[in-house]
């Protein structure tokens, strides 16, 4: 967790403010991939939807320090393995959310200013109930359908065609005309009934159950047998559309309507409102229904009716600006804290979590949730024995919202944090003006070796298959590994671990070959599996892609050891990488046994060098800067078409800088390109160079 969560935005100085960013921008993308690709999410809807809105809030503050892998620029996480990659013609998007009807107002707001629309102008929409599910896209060519996906990361998601046709809501070919090609969205859902049948079965035989309808439904979609899926109660509604080689309608309602025609499953529920203000009472309408419905839904969606205003409004961030989510309150509950757990990291932080009697929230039964961290604690003054209030909008674990202070016991004292780590006895140490206390044991902490180990196997990772938590502790408490490249030696342990209990040869054959898949690592996995502090997903791709290889990226790091040294001032000009990050490299490197270990790893494994981009034409794998005012695009525009072009966008000029846009009113770096020999170009240069339209 951020050291400064407790610390409210407006209060946060523009280094704290850059410090949480980067927490949140990781925190919110580890959720991601375990609701989107493992279908295991760890917090509420609620929770979730509290670290966006605090992200959101610090951005709006601090605009300058809006993060290229921000959430809002993010959508869903990349596909998993195991599935074919299948790329979307048109990106699938995310909504943004209302909790009230005064947000929503500011909704209608922005897209009257935005459209020039004046107060009395009415504004129809379509108000559709928010399914709980699995969200797809479907791809028609000639009315035939040939390819279902998942959304996965909004541009690329898992080819689940084979499972899909097991749907029986899914029109193999469309009735009447139809576009040549069109791409329909919509969600693959499980009914409550259906879903209870199921979890019932799968626990008759054994195996685990599904924690919701909506991870019933995802975790059927993505079965690598379709015959599994076919098994399944799946069932489908449409209600959207990506790339379409005509038009089909001239409002969303008319879409609709051509949808059901074509024979999809459209919401009987959805209804066209005449008047924005209808959305209120339609809110609460369907509000009302929502226990007595066979489906789970955690809100309304509502659409501008109109397509061509969509057309104009079009999308900021992950976002569309014409539609957005009304999410129904969070549900809660009360139960008893029984105690407080510490957990330790493989950064070595302290996380504290809440033990509670058993409560159903929603159907779902909840035992456990986050403290954050001791500030956290202090602030809502939670006490073992304590009666809590727990909040649950749809998912697993639940936030603590607070005490019921009158039913609290009268031998309840405050709780105290340890100032020594749980796990090895080291000290916790609590860094001036941070929230969290870290154990100072470091390569001799048990917990941290073991989290750092699970961490190089994950999915997100290095992603070893079968190498899951449970096999790494138990092969650390065996001394067989105590580093990464332990692992790739384990295949030297054979007999020793197919003496122990329940242990077989095809168990640890899958293991091993899992581990033997991994020899060869893409650069920016490598980098990302190491553990180093604050160097999430998109930091690690933001390194492989600056520095190439692994040879390039390890002689730079050792090299930006020396402040002021030209490594030292790359590192720091690489747009994403802040000095708070770059200082995290730096000491890693600095610390001689990280340098041992990663170099008995390297003996194990061979890092893939990032992706080139020699066929982005000209840019391919150029250095640019940009510097003085853009008139005809604004800065983020110029710098994502660069990337898209294969360029390395970087804040300062040094020799190794390729080309320099000047815009207006430049300054020291326009001068420095000059004295440097560096390659400047005008805006209008730099458009033609990039293939904008004149």
């Amino acid at each position: 967790m951020s050291t400064l969560r407790a610390i409210a935005p407006e209060a946060l100085t523009e280094a704290q403010a850059a410090e949480e960013l980067a927490a949140l921008a990781a925190e919110i993308a580890r959720h991601d991939a375990l609701y989107h690709q493992r279908d295991r999410p760890e917090i509420s809807d609620a929770a979730y939807d509290a670290l966006k809105r605090r992200n959101d809030a610090i951005e709006a503050r601090f605009p300058r320090l809006v993060r290229p892998d921000s959430p809002g620029r993010r959508v869903g996480a990349a596909p998993a393995r195991g599935f074919a990659k299948a790329r979307h013609r048109k990106p699938m998007l995310s909504l943004d959310n209302a909790f009230g009807a005064d947000e929503f107002g500011e909704f209608v707001t922005r897209i009257r200013n935005f459209l020039g629309l004046s107060a009395s102008e009415p504004l129809t929409f379509v108000a559709e109930p928010k399914i709980d599910g699995a969200s797809i896209n479907l791809t028609y060519e000639k009315g035939r359908f040939v390819r279902g996906a998942t959304r996965g990361d909004g541009t690329e998601g898992e080819d689940v065609t084979a499972n899909l046709l097991t749907v029986k809501d899914l029109p193999r070919r469309l009735k009447g005309d139809a576009p040549a090609l069109i791409e329909i969205r919509g969600e693959v859902y499980m009914e409550r009934g259906e879903f209870l049948a199921l979890n019932a079965g799968l626990e008759g035989e054994g195996e685990e159950p599904f924690m919701n309808p909506r991870n019933a439904a995802a975790g059927s979609l993505r079965q690598k047998d379709a015959a599994v899926t076919a098994k399944r109660p799946l069932r489908l509604f449409a209600y959207a559309m990506g790339e379409a080689s005509e038009k089909v309608a001239d409002t969303h309602s008319g879409f609709l309507e051509r949808l059901e025609a074509w024979g999809f499953h459209v919401n009987p529920l959805s209804k066209r409102l005449e008047d924005w203000a209808d959305a209120n009472s339609f809110q609460e309408e369907i509000g009302a229904q929502r226990a007595s419905l066979p489906y789970d839904i955690d809100g309304v969606v509502y659409k501008l009716d109109r397509l061509d205003w969509q057309e104009r409004l079009g999308f900021v961030g992950r976002a569309p600006r014409w539609a957005i989510a009304w999410k129904f309150p969070a549900e809660q509950a009360t139960t008893v804290l029984r105690d407080i757990e510490i957990q330790i990291g493989r950064t070595g932080a302290l996380t504290p979590r809440a033990v509670m009697d058993p409560v159903t929230v929603g159907g779902v039964v909840v035992r456990h949730a986050t403290l954050h961290n001791e500030d956290e604690i202090a602030r809502k003054d939670i006490r073992i024995g304590d009666t809590v209030i727990i909040q649950r909008a749809g998912d697993v674990i639940p936030q603590v919202l607070g005490i019921v202070s009158e039913k609290r016991p009268a031998d309840a004292v405050p709780f105290v944090f340890p100032d020594r780590c749980p796990a090895c006895g080291s000290h916790a140490v609590r860094p001036e003006g941070e929230a969290v206390r870290r154990c100072t044991g470091g390569l001799i902490c048990p917990a941290q070796v073991v989290e750092r180990l699970r961490h190089f196997a994950s999915r997100g990772a290095v992603d070893i298959e079968g190498l899951g938590e449970e096999n790494v502790i138990l092969f650390h408490e065996a001394g067989l590994i105590r580093q990464p490249a332990d692992i790739y030696r384990l295949k030297d342990h054979r007999e020793t671990i197919l003496s122990w209990k329940g242990w077989k040869d095809r168990k640890l054959d899958n293991i091993l070959g899992g581990i033997e898949a991994r020899r060869r690592i893409p650069l920016e996995r490598l980098i990302f599996g190491l553990g180093i502090r604050r160097i999430g997903e998109a930091n690690a791709k933001l390194l492989a892609r600056h520095y190439g290889s692994f040879d390039a990226w390890r002689e730079a790091m050792i090299a930006a050891r020396i402040v002021g040294s030209e490594a030292r001032e790359q590192l720091g000009s690489i747009i994403g990488i802040g000095p708070a990050i770059a200082e995290e490299l730096v000491e890693f490197f600095a610390e001689p046994r990280n340098i041992a270990a990663l170099d008995a790893l390297m003996a194990e494994v061979k890092a893939e060098d990032a992706a080139t981009s020699s066929e982005a034409g000209v840019l391919g794998g150029k250095t640019i800067v940009f510097t003085g005012t853009l008139e005809t695009m604004t800065r983020p525009e110029a710098k994502a078409r660069a990337e898209a072009l294969g360029a390395k966008v970087t804040d300062s000029v040094s020799k190794k800088t390729d080309l320099v846009v000047v815009g207006a009113d430049a300054g020291s770096k326009a001068a420095k390109a000059a004295a440097l020999g560096v390659r400047t170009v005008t805006e209008a240069e730099w458009r033609e160079m990039a293939g904008f339209s004149a």
